[in-house]
């Protein structure tokens, strides 16, 4: 990290790149190319790659300065498996060449990324996953698998993608982790329509599809240790990103009970009042852990506040529902469609209380975390497990 580079320095190039390019007369794709190339994109990121090899806390003095003059971002929340997944991944195990040629694309929003992890067989025990990756003579690999609960993919341009490229090794050393091409024409992408009834999710059929050795992150049968870097990421993205006070769920609800004055209880009152104080609990806690990546990767914590984030969104949305009564019961339209994110606030409450369910499966069920946060932040024994040095092609599925 260059010494001279402080809040002040940082806001100097921010208002730098304004002059340069100013917003009201460049274009969106363009503004946030130039954005990126002077290092305003991640600050904490190297140079040359979206950064400044500044201190991470610094990206909210550019985040400020560019607010302020209405420039345009990169909608994370269309790309928020590239911003929050893949790119820490490449960042920690890519090379050169694969930072460089997949890092600007995928900040400045023009290639989404999916995760090919979850299969059928291998949800919650996510090592057991049997898609395959065979090394032709060629030196590329060869991957026939099926993998499911896949967001984006009906609109992912690149995957992140981990499969077993050594059955004779224990579930968690046989497993390398690719880059895969989402146009190859052996992906094939099926909608997966869920209770809310649109088609969020997709599960993705993986038959003959060709990966060159170039586009394998970090080295053969380490992919679970990639992956580790993934997740902890991912964990942190869902459940600590940065909401204002009353963001999130709890705003709503909260704004129901004020100007719905004829829908109150004694009893929805002290409910709301304990979800209230427990969703603001959750946001400071979140702000701490940010701050704590300031030092270094994201651990376990994160698995914490993902815990919390389903915990509170089920809860908070089960209030709303039963507060609004007959009303809560409606559901305002059960059109089939692929959503390119997914708008919590937005919608109504009959949608909030159906979504949500899903907050507890997705980046890893509430039953995993727990185990992860038992054994890696309280410090418990770990849960007996017998398969730890069995061969993955022996145990029983």
């Amino acid at each position: 990290m260059s010494p001279a580079m402080d809040a002040a320095e940082v806001r100097r190039r921010t208002r730098e790149l304004l002059a340069a390019h100013p917003p009201a007369t460049t274009g969106r794709t363009d503004f946030l190319k130039a954005r990126f190339d002077a290092g305003l994109a991640w600050v904490h990121y190297p140079v040359g790659l979206g950064g400044l090899d500044a201190p991470r806390s610094l990206q909210q003095v550019a985040d400020a300065e560019l607010a302020a003059a209405d420039a345009p971002d990169n909608d994370p929340r269309r790309i928020g498996i590239g911003l929050g997944m893949a790119a820490p991944t490449i960042l920690g195990f890519g090379t050169d060449e694969q930072k460089r040629r997949f890092l600007r694309p995928l900040w400045v929003g023009e290639e989404v990324w999916c995760q090919l992890f979850s299969e059928p067989g291998a949800g919650s025990d996510l090592a057991a996953l049997a898609t395959r990756a065979v090394r032709d003579g060629t030196g590329d690999w060869i991957v026939d698998g099926q993998k499911v609960w896949t967001s984006s993919a009906h609109l992912a341009r690149w995957a992140i993608l981990i499969a077993r490229t050594d059955p004779d090794l224990p579930k968690h050393r046989g497993i390398s982790y690719f880059i895969c091409d989402m146009t190859d024409p052996g992906v094939e992408v099926r909608p997966l329509r869920q209770i809310t009834g649109e088609a969020e999710f997709n599960e993705v059929f993986l038959t003959g599809v060709r990966i060159p050795d170039s586009h394998r992150l970090g080295p053969v049968g380490e992919g679970w240790k990639v992956a580790q870097t993934t997740l902890m990421n991912e964990r942190v993205s869902i459940g600590g990103s940065r909401v204002p006070r009353e963001g999130g769920m709890i705003g709503p609800v909260a704004k129901t009970w004020r100007e719905r004055p004829e829908l109150r209880t004694p009893d929805t009152l002290q409910r709301l009042l304990a979800l209230w104080v427990e969703a603001e609990v959750a946001r400071l806690t979140g702000e701490r852990l940010r701050q704590q990546l300031v030092a270094g990767q994201p651990g376990p914590e994160g698995s914490g506040m993902k815990l919390a984030f389903a915990r509170l969104n089920q809860e908070i949305s089960g209030l709303e529902v039963e507060l609004l009564g007959d009303e809560g019961l409606l559901y305002s339209d059960w059109t089939m469609v692929r959503p390119e994110l997914v708008d919590f606030t937005g919608r109504d409450a009959g949608y909030r209380y159906l979504r949500s369910k899903g907050n507890s499966i997705e980046g890893g069920t509430s039953e995993v975390l727990l185990n992860i946060v038992a054994e890696r932040v309280l410090g418990l024994p770990a849960e007996p497990r017998n398969d730890k040095d069995v061969a993955w092609k022996d145990l029983s599925r």
